[in-house]
């Protein structure tokens, strides 16, 4: 059976890391919105607290989907040395991406004092939030790899000098 048909790399799926990275964006949103500086961001930008926690879930599911998706069918295309760097290489470039579309028409776009700053702030929030989502599928991917691997290796049996 060809890779792609049996769901991904060595017949794993995708969503499984996929869930992995959503709970670990999450996680860090919930840590992150405890802080005064979170809560300084969203009063600038005048973002409710719970929407912005369900946005957060929704985001990440979307998101971590993505990365996992990318990193399970089409990882040997990525540039790194493992699964965790070619989760994160991919976070990367979902951090641009989501930072050219999403983070820069609501803070430059708005007439609020200190756009930079806020901007910066912005930037910070998600490359941590994307951050521990990389680290996370990078890391389930990697161990979900290494487990079936290891099930199919003879025991090596030594004789006693």
């Amino acid at each position: 059976m060809h890779d792609g048909e049996s769901g991904g790399i060595h017949g794993q799926t995708w969503w499984l890391p996929a869930v992995a990275g959503a709970a670990a964006f999450w996680m860090a949103n919930l840590a992150i919105s405890l802080t005064p500086v979170a809560a300084d961001y969203r009063s600038a930008l005048s973002i409710d607290y719970v929407p912005m926690l369900v946005e957060a879930a929704v985001g990440g599911v979307v998101i971590s989907s993505a990365v996992a998706f990318l990193l399970m069918r089409f990882g040997d295309h990525v540039p790194g040395r493992g699964e965790l760097a070619k989760a994160l290489v991919l976070s990367a470039g979902a951090l641009a991406l989501l930072t050219v579309v999403v983070g820069i028409p609501p803070v430059l776009g708005s007439g609020m004092a200190q756009r930079g700053h806020w901007f910066l702030v912005g930037l910070v929030i998600n490359a941590i939030r994307i951050g521990a989502l990389g680290v996370a599928v990078g890391f389930f991917t990697r161990s979900r790899m290494i487990r079936p691997n290891l099930a199919h290796q003879e025991p090596t049996h030594r004789t006693p000098s």
